[in-house]
């Protein structure tokens, strides 16, 4: 299929299951605080239609693909504009039907128009997902699979429809019905979540929004007819970090106070947060400065002047974010929260610079990310430092409410900075039975993951009760999660930063 990665397996089944699988695990837990009232049965009805969301956006994009691919198999190059045509055609058809079946299911059983609206709602996520993946494909060919596509369409289309409908929650409504569905995003949300949601969403508008002041720009000023062509990159650098200025302290700003009640400013919030503990904070911050230097500094000099395989290069920027993120997600969790926040803001403002070459730091950092790139990665787009960094992080963001489970903040943290790296260095020192003809991986590097994750489970238990966590551990239940976690890393062909970590929390949760 045109837009995959080539050599990739396509990863469908384990991209439509994952993040699925991870809302009921959520949902599980969420019954358990549910019956010791720790939570509200808002939390319950809240987490009920974002798993409805995520299915529908991953058996829309399914049925989708079915389509594309029989229009495939039965066209040819000539007409495969009219094919395609007939798959769109199709796929609305199939997804007017569904829609107009589920209403009427709804409008039946209930009699009530806010259920038809719900979902009419979770259908609209699941078109929006086909549209995105579309893109996706098209705009960043060969850069992914389909599984994975697949499942950073779904995250982004849930993760988005919740602030579209927390946004629209905020906004005065006279509809009855309107009120009814929004209701549900009436749950609180700290300041964080709040301040990473309009972060994330602004970077991601960024590159529509840019383009769009370059074109009227180049209209008013006729930009393409002034000037040689080194004035002419000059004006559209100052544009590009004008621009960038004004969404992240105008725009974004104004979005967040509308759906929080921030009583200064969100950036002044940040301050106030980072300075309220400024022992910890500053310290912790001179501890990862620190790490971050030398160790960026040695594994970069190690890539330019050894035969050292990528893939095991790589490797030490696992152990370097276990190093990083253990101390601060035992002492400092909330801190932690909104550092991961600012270093995704920073990994993606790096990537947009490096894929536009925007003067000075385009080809710098075009450079520098070349250096650890493997046959994962493309000129196009590089995916790898934003899965392991997302890898380590959404575990504990998807924990920053209730959990009963102390190690699943660590889901991430363990499964890539330790299973995945050991499995990696000792398979290819000492790997002799692999577990295919075909593939790299072996049954040393497989046994090595699940025995040094359990073997660091075992040394941060007692950490974790030292610190005050209070907890009864089903070990029947730690040694498979452990070892599906471990067994999936040698399976999937995929990229595993993406999945193992999810896999691995969602089994931890159960």
């Amino acid at each position: 299929m045109v837009g995959v990665r080539p050599g990739a397996s396509s990863g469908i089944l384990l991209g439509a299951v994952t993040l699925p699988s991870l809302l009921v695990s959520r949902l599980i837990q969420i019954l358990r605080a549910f019956s010791i009232q720790e939570v509200g049965i808002e939390e319950i009805e809240y987490l009920k239609l974002q798993f409805w969301a995520a299915s529908a956006s991953c058996f829309m994009v399914l049925v989708f693909l079915c389509i594309i691919g029989q229009c495939q198999e039965k066209g040819s190059r000539s007409n495969r504009s009219l094919f395609c045509w007939n798959a769109n055609f199709s796929f609305i058809c199939v997804t007017l039907l569904i829609e107009l079946g589920l209403v009427s299911l709804a409008w039946k059983l209930y009699a009530g128009w806010p259920v038809a609206l719900m979902s009419l709602w979770v259908l609209c996520h699941g078109v929006a997902a086909v549209k995105l993946i579309q893109k996706i494909l098209n705009i960043f060919p060969a850069c992914a699979s389909i599984g994975e596509s697949l499942l950073v369409t779904t995250g982004l289309v849930v993760y988005f429809g919740d602030m579209l409908a927390y946004t629209a929650a905020k906004i005065p409504s006279y509809l009855d019905s309107s009120r009814a569905l929004l209701v549900l995003y009436g749950i609180k949300r700290s300041e964080i979540s709040t301040i990473i949601q309009g972060m994330i969403f602004g970077l991601l508008l960024f590159p529509v929004f840019f383009k769009s002041v370059l074109h009227l720009w180049g209209y008013l000023a006729r930009l393409g007819s002034n000037g040689d062509i080194r004035n002419r990159e000059m004006r559209r650098c100052y544009i590009f970090y004008a621009s960038l200025m004004f969404m992240l302290a105008m725009v974004v700003p104004s979005w967040m106070q509308l759906v929080h009640p921030f009583h200064v400013h969100p950036l002044l919030w940040i301050f106030h947060f980072v300075f309220s503990e400024p022992l910890k904070s500053l310290t912790l911050c001179t501890y990862w400065l620190v790490v971050i230097y030398f160790s960026v500094r040695r594994f970069y000099n190690i890539s330019k002047n050894s035969k050292t395989e990528r893939i095991l290069l790589r490797k030490y920027y696992h152990l370097m974010a276990v190093s990083i993120f253990v101390p601060a997600l035992i002492f400092q969790p909330r801190f932690l929260d909104l550092a991961f926040g600012a270093a995704l803001a920073i990994f993606l403002l790096l990537e947009i610079i490096r894929i536009w070459k925007v003067w000075p730091l385009g080809h710098l950092v075009h450079q520098f990310m070349n250096a650890f790139t493997d046959h994962r990665d493309s000129d196009l787009l590089i995916v790898s430092h934003f899965s392991l960094l997302l890898g380590c992080a959404l575990p504990i963001w998807l924990s920053s409410g209730f959990t009963d489970r102390p190690l699943a903040p660590f889901a991430g943290i363990l499964s890539l900075g330790i299973g995945d790296t050991m499995a990696s260095m000792v398979g290819h020192k000492y790997g002799v039975l692999r577990w295919s003809k075909t593939g790299k991986k072996t049954i040393e590097g497989t046994a090595a993951g699940i025995t040094s994750v359990f073997a660091a489970c075992l040394a941060l238990l007692p950490l974790l009760a030292a610190t005050g966590y209070i907890f009864t551990m089903q070990w029947f239940s730690l040694v498979v999660a452990v070892t599906i976690s471990g067994l999936l890393e040698a399976y999937t062909a995929q990229l595993d930063n993406a999945f193992i970590p999810l896999v691995f929390y969602s089994l931890l949760c159960l």
